[in-house]
């Protein structure tokens, strides 16, 4: 019997850009979006132009092991899942799977929107090949997990997309497929939720199954995997051990520096975009590195690429470990700040007052949001080095090993 659970040789996947088949509107579509720069609002399709989302990818997964697909936006992580979940066809190359998948690509995966939660949970396991007395077995756990049960005789059209991708899950782990292949779509669940799916993922791998997990969480990753492949444009830059590909992806940001104009992984329109970033101390000196402590600025370069009016546009800045782990999130409408008359070209600046974090390099990401759409986001957009300082009244505090976080508080005994 074989030890290999996934082979896969030399896979491509290509799309036509100008000539769709029948059938492949949404993925052609999606693939058309992705493969545009932000900005450039006047560029046209070429004619019949091809795009390869991926090239020429071969790997080997061993059963029982837990395997994350890691790399940027639009690094061909989702559409090489499709591949192996069947869902659409390689253009060039191979592969094998030795085993029952059970897939979790998006929210509500293979569910029929008029049929209940219920009725889904049958149907889902029938088409995984089992029979209707195992479904049974696993009914009640299935359910419970989820936490949809005063609605599992609703049709799912009516579910909101956190029920869906709760009962999806359930039903994707609890099925006892040999291979489970999870997409980003854990990000649409609670915080709560998300930990009882890692955990389930945890026990599916310690009963001997195979998982391929794709996540921007790192810390995600790191906790649930072995063994780690970094894709970039569609092509594997990288894979080995989990903790030196995750290092390996994180350091790829590097060679980017400040020139945020490079980035090809932005998501957004583009119709207004980030084109620099730079910190700023009290003095509004340019600086490269923060003290725990320290009070600076960080200072957005934009330019809009429409005449139209962007004032209500919301600036949203996130801080993250190199492990993906938040340490904030904050935007100008938390703090009551609208934008004015914004011009062509400028600069909007977020001040942080007396950082509370302590030594460490951190990522940090951006969004830029009008009326509900994307303008303009970056994952780790820049690294953040935060240095020792003074935060306390002595220059004592805390390693990072024992906190990221530093408190203001004060000390009294009476």
């Amino acid at each position: 019997m074989s030890e290999v659970a996934i082979k896969v040789e030399g896979i491509g996947k290509k799309y036509r850009i100008g000539k769709m088949k029948s059938g492949e509107l949404r993925e052609t579509f999606g693939n058309l979006l992705r493969s545009f720069k932000p900005g450039n609002s006047n560029q046209q399709p070429p004619t019949d132009s091809e795009f390869w989302a991926l090239k020429d990818i071969s790997f080997e997964v061993k059963k029982g092991e837990a395997v994350g697909i890691i790399g940027r936006n639009g690094a061909g992580k989702s559409t090489l899942l499709k591949v192996l979940s069947r869902i659409t066809k390689p253009t060039t190359g191979r592969f094998e799977i030795n085993g029952r998948v059970s897939s979790l690509l998006e929210v509500g995966t293979g569910f029929h929107p008029e049929l209940t939660g219920r009725e889904n949970i049958y149907l889902n396991g029938t088409i995984l090949g089992m029979k209707r007395r195992e479904i049974k077995l696993k009914f009640d756990e299935i359910v419970a997990f989820s936490g949809v049960e005063e609605f599992i005789d609703t049709p799912v059209k009516h579910y909101s997309s956190g029920m869906k991708v709760r009962l999806a899950f359930s039903v994707a782990a609890h099925l006892e497929p040999e291979i489970l292949i999870i997409d980003e779509v854990l990000a649409v669940g609670d915080a709560e939720f998300q930990k009882k799916c890692l955990g389930k993922m945890e026990d599916v791998t310690g009963q001997g199954r195979t998982v391929l997990f794709v996540s921007h969480n790192m810390g995600a990753v790191e906790r649930l995997c072995n063994y780690g492949i970094f894709l970039n444009i569609g092509e594997i830059i990288d894979k080995g051990t989990i903790g030196g590909t995750i290092q390996k992806y994180l350091t790829s940001f590097e060679k980017f520096g400040n020139n945020i104009g490079q980035r090809t992984d932005r998501n957004g329109n583009g119709e207004m975009l980030i084109n620099k970033i730079v910190l700023k101390n009290e003095l509004e000196q340019v600086i490269d590195q923060v003290h725990s402590g320290q009070s600076f600025s960080i200072e957005l370069g934009y330019i809009k690429n429409v005449k139209e009016n962007r004032d209500r546009t919301i600036c949203s800045l996130s801080l993250k470990t190199n492990l993906g782990l938040p340490i904030f999130l904050i935007h100008n409408r938390m703090t009551n700040e609208p934008f004015n008359n914004l011009e062509e070209s400028g600069s909007i600046k977020c001040f942080i007052n007396k950082l509370p974090l302590t030594a460490s390099t951190y990522y940090l990401s951006y969004s830029l949001i009008h009326d509900g759409k994307y303008l303009d986001s970056l994952e780790n957009a820049i690294k953040l080095h935060v240095i020792s300082g003074k935060f306390y009244n002595s220059t004592e505090i805390p390693p990072h090993s024992h906190s990221i976080s530093l408190l203001n508080a004060s000390w009294n005994n009476f």
